[in-house]
């Protein structure tokens, strides 16, 4: 048998077409690594709740991943999927219900993500209480962070081990919070925990000042960039579209145009998995070569895009760099 099943599979069969970019965006990545390169990974979507945290958390522990950009949904979705697992139910015939049987599963408190529905009081009501104590806690004392840092101050505490459902190897979020790994999180407003944040301010019981903002963000993320940006450079792997790509993507014309630092260099690697419909004007769908245009690429940057599922491809790229 050989000690590379899932690796042999895929250059056995994955000669053509999406399947051949899947294969050569993977050697890219891991011809990256190899000279000593940094990699960005963006998630859009739910990639969380589709449980991506089972091949991520071994890419993070693995030293494959230096720096994550996410949705606030992909933030808190793994850590809900963490505590709150055997509360989840797959509606399989999602695309049959009727309006009728939508509104039964809100008034059983199950908010539904295409074929899996997430458990309200299990996964955002069991968090609620634990975040609200971080945030609180910062605020007495006159401190302040970022989103994601509340998230793995609550994760390192071991105060939700108590609710665990999974086995923790595969929650990416924990495996990033044991690694302090740099996290970036565009408009997390826009998510569960951001609306829960809002309300609390909107009631006087916290201030807004008490979560770092998106401007912080950016010039957090400046500051690794340029530090980290030497040598081979820092490669982009990115998985959906919108904001959580390109956010992070923006880093490098913002300090080359408007900081005017021309010994900034480019992205390295560029890779996306989008099933987007390009030339529609959307972001998720722009070919990589337009981004040369922005100042994001270089013309000999490696560029792959792979126009398919992400659910599908991310596991088994993730498999082909992790040599398995």
């Amino acid at each position: 048998m050989s000690n590379t099943p899932i690796s042999d599979f895929i250059e056995q069969n994955y000669l053509h077409f999406n399947a051949a970019a899947l294969v050569d965006a993977a050697k890219g990545y891991k011809a990256h690594l190899a000279a000593n390169g940094k990699m960005m990974v963006t998630l859009a979507g739910a990639m969380s709740t589709a449980e991506l945290g089972i091949s991520l958390a071994e890419m993070i522990r693995a030293d494959k991943v230096d720096f994550i950009s996410c949705t606030g949904a992909n933030l808190e979705e793994d850590i809900m999927n963490l505590v709150a697992h055997s509360h989840y139910e797959r509606v399989p015939n999602y695309r049959d219900l009727t309006p009728k049987q939508e509104w039964d599963l809100l008034e059983r408190g199950l908010n539904r993500v295409t074929d899996t529905c997430i458990p309200e009081e299990e996964a955002f009501r069991r968090l609620q209480k634990h975040i609200f104590q971080q945030w609180k806690d910062a605020e007495d004392a006159g401190e302040r962070f970022f989103p994601h840092e509340y998230m793995y101050k609550m994760l390192l505490s071991g105060d939700l081990e108590q609710y665990y459902e999974i086995d923790p190897k595969n929650s990416w979020m924990l495996a990033a919070a044991e690694k302090n790994l740099p996290i970036v999180v565009p408009g997390w407003e826009d998510s569960t925990m951001g609306n829960i944040f809002a309300s609390y301010c909107i009631k006087g019981e916290l201030r807004p000042s008490t979560m770092k903002s998106g401007i912080e963000y950016m010039t957090f993320l400046a500051d690794w960039y340029k530090a980290n940006s030497a040598g081979k450079g820092v490669g982009f792997f990115q998985i959906g579209g919108g904001i959580a790509g390109d956010f992070p993507i923006c880093v490098v014309p913002m300090m080359y145009q408007d900081l005017e630092m021309h010994n900034i260099p480019f992205w390295s690697y560029f890779c996306q998995i989008s099933d987007s419909t390009t030339s529609y004007g959307s972001y998720s769908g722009a070919v990589p070569n337009e981004k040369i245009t922005w100042g994001k690429l270089d013309i000999d940057t490696p560029k792959y895009i792979v126009e398919s599922d992400a659910t599908i491809v991310a596991p088994l790229m993730f498999a082909y760099i992790l040599g398995k």
